[in-house]
């Protein structure tokens, strides 16, 4: 009888013990859950700046105020332009100087 008291002991003993176990490991683990929901959270939030900024680069606009600016790019004559795949326009007459 006090052999089969002692194993039940033991068998209980482990068993707490594995408890004790798997609550600290859960609680490591949602620990680390939490720091990456929050750094996810922060990579999403600069994610939207970083749209923002490249929108705000691109913007037309601007980009032609420095074409012009910076650059000194000019629109082409009216005469200098060929549009290509759109509807079929006879090309501008090549003029040689």
């Amino acid at each position: 009888m006090i052999r089969v008291d002692a194993f039940l002991l033991a068998v209980a003993v482990c068993s707490a013990l594995g408890v004790v176990a798997a609550q600290h490991q859960s609680r490591k683990l949602f620990s680390e859950l939490e720091r990456e929901q929050t750094r996810a959270h922060g990579l999403d939030v600069e994610w939207g700046q970083l749209q923002l900024e490249q929108s705000t680069w691109a913007a037309h606009a601007r980009v032609e105020k420095i074409a012009g600016e910076r650059l000194r790019m000019r629109p082409p004559a009216r005469g200098q332009m060929i549009s290509i795949g759109g509807p079929v326009v006879a090309a501008p007459p090549v003029v040689k100087r």
